[in-house]
């Protein structure tokens, strides 16, 4: 259980249309290995040092990564996301509907409506992994609810029984710069961990935290947290961290669906 998993994060959208075009071209040659952080440090030290992003903010290698991990996002978004303008949708469809969403017809399923994505915990590892499908279902000697777990990622021989309960929760999001205000010391979250030859997400405590002025780049606190599987503790930045949902009380009943 060694591959980086995927977090659900608003992509980035302040790449030059030059960035944009290169990463394209490096997606088309390279397939799911443009998503390699190594891979993704170095493109992002390339571009920070290139005359078309002086006097733009500086790119993280993790929003190089989230560009390649969604790469049904086009090249006119970023075109637009550069010059400010909104070309994508001249003529938007209107609707009767508060968040601005398309009405549908009766019987007709609404497409922004979806089932739950989930995230289970490994035993072989204690790390957190999305969910692709749940495989079955069954009940332990304790009565308690077990799902055999597909990662999203991994193959059939990957794939474990888990206890529903202590290791399956709603699929964790990633926090956006604005949101740093709303952590606090002693608040659980789902932390990426990243070493020379380790790159996962666990569960940790944030024990401490030095707020800062925010810039151009955005959130620049500190926040001091100590892993639940090892007590260690890390400085870590706000975009390694996301945020755990409260439990779903029919968390059972989604799985076994």
């Amino acid at each position: 259980m060694d591959r980086l998993r995927q977090r659900q994060r608003q992509v980035f959208s302040g790449f030059t249309k030059s960035e944009v075009e290169k990463m394209e071209k490096l997606l088309k040659e390279s397939g799911e290995e443009a998503a390699d952080i190594a891979f993704c440090k170095k493109l992002t030290r390339s571009f920070n040092s290139s005359t078309g992003r002086a006097g733009k903010p500086a790119l993280k290698w993790t929003e190089v990564q989230s560009w390649f991990q969604n790469p049904q996002v086009s090249l006119t978004s970023k075109e637009d996301s550069v010059d400010g303008s909104d070309k994508s949708n001249p003529d938007p469809v209107p609707s009767d509907k508060p968040d601005g969403s398309t009405p549908t017809s009766e019987g007709e399923k609404d497409p922004n409506s979806s089932k739950l994505e989930f995230e289970a915990k490994s035993s072989k590892d204690g790390a957190w992994y999305d969910v692709d499908e749940f495989k079955n279902c069954r009940n332990n000697n304790s009565g308690e609810m077990e799902a055999l777990v597909r990662f999203i990622g991994f193959g059939s021989d990957e794939d474990e029984w888990v206890n529903v309960k202590e290791s399956v929760r709603e699929r964790s999001l990633g926090l956006e710069h604005s949101e740093c205000h709303t952590l606090k010391v002693g608040d659980l979250v789902l932390c990426f961990q990243e070493r020379k030859d380790l790159a996962k997400y666990y569960d940790a405590h944030i024990i401490d935290i030095k707020r800062k002025l925010h810039d151009i780049r955005g959130c620049r606190c500190n926040f001091f947290v100590r892993y639940n599987h090892n007590n260690v503790e890390e400085k870590v930045d706000l975009v390694r961290l996301c945020r755990i949902l409260k439990p779903q009380a029919n968390l059972a009943e989604e799985v076994h669906s």
